[in-house]
């Protein structure tokens, strides 16, 4: 007989579920809350775009100085970035409503940003109208009138946009569970890619035609999409405000405690002036337009070129994001920082050659669509570590902190980067030529910038690292704010960090194999000096370069062997992530350098033939001081649970499994 009717039916199992802060999500709502927060982010990133693309041409166009530009693009915004994030973040954090804390600060702004950057694009109108109406105007030169609107109008978007800014990111935070960061933040770098994608390919180019219906088009977009994202991105529950903020609420008091929670600890200083001098370097972005003019570009190659890089990081950064969760958004950072800092200077090689338009365009494809993983993985993880290392109930206050310094940073660094480009303008004689030299001034800071990032990453480790980091937090009682639950990532493994080595060892011996291949192209096109010079110069430096690495494999092999026998090691053993990701992307290049050297080759470019071999010697012999950097940057902290030198209070990490 069948009984299984009369058998009581099995519980309904009930959906696993994702925790942030009250809010608790299954598969179906995270995805939908995704879904509201691309949205706006896409939104958020195509209004982004828009004005540091335009506004320089058009400023530049009305013969503005670069010394002008950078202060309307850079120290103005700055100012306002350290005046006004602050106090938004500060009373975000502490604001409660029925609306949660973030979402008000950005709707009641949304309409004056909306009209902000429409008024940007129908400057010239507006210049006109003012011109013909108001009598004084009159004596004002229409180059004067049109970039003292252009500016104001930039710095009430700007002003508007602080609050946005602001907010967004603890937005972020306050509703996205933690174990999901990094790849949310994938997603949305994928997403602000993809707009800057279509906005390069096909936009761009009628950035000096079709501006206002740029500007304007952009602004109704952002209205749009924000409101949305008020509408259905809800907040959860928060604890109440802070008790000191209830009995004083004076702005004295609000001041003091921002500064005493925020600068308490020299974990936080180190990221923070490391995130000052990242801003610091990138003052002189505005004029990299101008470089890839001087280097014979079209604004439509320009477009074109800036829309397959970010087709190829679009592809990239999802899979990377994974990578940033499981390795650790800071290990990452310091990582690529080191890698930054010491091989920053292959772009001045610029300064020293000219080539054919079409050979650079391509040149600078190939690095770009070869390096995408990289780019992508050290984008996303940028935000990522932010989120990941400091106290969540104070997020919002922390990112004004690091505002404040960034922006003391960034405002100096506008006026002395636009002296700089004035002045190496000068030196050329008013040539754009001067533009190929806003490297130098990008490698400099960066190489403070890797310093801090060097000792943010030895205070994270001696604040628990990977097993046991919890957040220095002053205003509790036990001192520090512990991990959320689903907060870790993975260590090392040691026989991954030698097949890193080995991947790089791969490119040496490539090298050296495709050097007869290259002198016999330059015997055949007589090219007799620079063949001699390739033969009894870069051959056997290249070759005692591949040696001092070799010894470098040798001694980080028996570091990992004394660590894995539980003796003490002579330097730290590095992660294999980014060394894997870098040494893959190494293989990835020599199709553009073997079509680099093919091209020069062909075009009988002896010098720039010698140049380039020289900047692939000094780059080769610079991954030796890399890997010599991490080993020192992770002495102390075993990859097996054995720490060699606990020194400086360290904590070893757990066992990789």
């Amino acid at each position: 007989m069948n009984t299984s009717s009369s058998l009581p039916a099995e519980p309904a199992q009930p959906a696993h579920t994702y925790k942030c802060g009250t809010l608790r999500y299954t598969k179906v709502t995270l995805v939908t809350l995704f879904a509201w927060l691309l949205w706006g982010d896409f939104c958020f990133s195509l209004m982004e775009v828009v004005v540091p693309a335009l506004v320089p041409l058009h400023l530049k166009s009305h013969q503005a100085s670069s010394l002008l530009i950078s202060v309307v693009m850079t120290t103005l915004p700055a100012f306002l970035n350290m005046t006004v994030c602050p106090w938004v973040s500060f009373k975000s954090d502490r604001f409660r409503s029925r609306w949660g804390r973030r979402r008000p600060f950005i709707i009641f702004t949304l309409p004056f940003l909306s009209l902000s950057l429409v008024l940007i694009g129908w400057h010239g109108e507006l210049a006109a109208f003012l011109r013909q109406n108001i009598g004084f105007l009159q004596d004002v030169a229409p180059a004067t009138l049109v970039i003292g609107l252009i500016a104001f109008f930039v710095v009430c978007f700007q002003l508007f946009n602080m609050f946005v800014g602001s907010v967004i990111q603890c937005l972020f935070v306050d509703v996205v569970p933690v174990e999901f960061l990094g790849r949310f933040n994938g997603m949305t770098r994928i997403i602000g890619t993809g707009a800057g994608m279509a906005f390069n390919f096909f936009v761009f180019r009628f950035a000096e035609s079709h501006s206002k219906e740029i500007f304007t088009a952009a602004a109704l977009i952002y209205l749009i999409g924000f409101g949305m994202i008020f509408l259905f991105v809800k907040e959860g529950e928060y604890p109440p405000a802070p008790v000191e903020e209830k009995k004083t609420g004076s702005m004295l008091s609000g001041v003091r405690t921002f500064f005493k929670e925020s600068y308490s600890h020299r974990f936080y200083w180190c990221f923070f002036l490391k995130e000052t001098f990242v801003a610091v370097a990138a003052a002189v972005g505005i004029f990299h337009i101008f470089f890839k003019k001087e280097m014979g570009l079209s604004l439509e190659q320009i477009g074109l070129m800036a829309g397959i890089g970010s087709g190829a990081a679009l592809l990239a950064m999802y899979f990377a994001s994974i990578f940033v969760d499981r390795w650790h958004p800071l290990r990452i950072q310091a990582y690529m920082g080191v890698f930054t800092a010491v091989t920053g200077f292959t772009s001045l090689v610029w300064t020293t050659m000219t080539i054919p338009a079409n050979m650079f365009f391509w040149l600078f494809v190939g690095a770009n669509l070869s390096l995408s993983f990289g780019n992508a993985m050290s984008a996303v993880s940028g935000i990522t570590s932010f989120m990941r290392v400091m106290p969540k109930s104070r997020f919002g206050q922390f990112c004004s902190a690091s505002a404040v310094l960034r922006s003391l940073g960034t405002m100096v660094a506008g006026v002395l980067a636009g002296v700089f480009m004035d002045g190496v303008r000068w030196f050329f004689n008013g040539s754009d030529y001067a533009y190929r030299f806003y490297f130098v001034w990008q490698w400099f800071f960066s190489i403070i910038a890797a310093v801090f990032l060097y000792y943010a990453y030895r205070e994270w480790l001696k604040l628990g690292g990977d097993a046991k980091y919890a957040a220095p937090a002053p205003w509790s009682p036990e001192g520090y704010e512990p991990l959320e639950e689903g907060d870790s990532s993975h260590v090392a493994k040691p026989h991954l960090v030698k097949i890193s080595m080995n991947i790089f060892s791969a490119g040496f011996i490539v090298t050296l194999i495709l050097c007869p291949v290259f002198l016999f192209m330059m015997h055949q096109h007589g090219m007799s000096e620079t063949f001699r010079w390739y033969l009894l110069l870069f051959v056997p430096l290249m070759s005692a370069v591949f040696f001092l690495w070799l010894l470098q494999i040798r001694s980080l092999k028996k570091d990992i062997a004394a660590q894995l026998s539980g003796q003490s090691t002579r330097y730290g053993i590095p992660h294999h992530g980014v060394l894997m990701v870098m040494g893959l992307q190494g293989l990835l290049t020599f199709p553009i350098y073997w079509l680099q050297m093919f091209w020069t080759i062909n075009h009988d470019m002896g010098r720039e033939l010698l140049l380039f071999a020289a900047l692939k010697l000094l780059s080769s012999a610079a991954l030796i001081l890399v890997v010599h950097i991490l080993r020192v940057m992770e002495k102390g902290y075993g990859t097996t649970g054995n720490s060699s030198a606990q020194d400086e209070g360290s904590v070893p990490m757990i066992a990789a499994s």
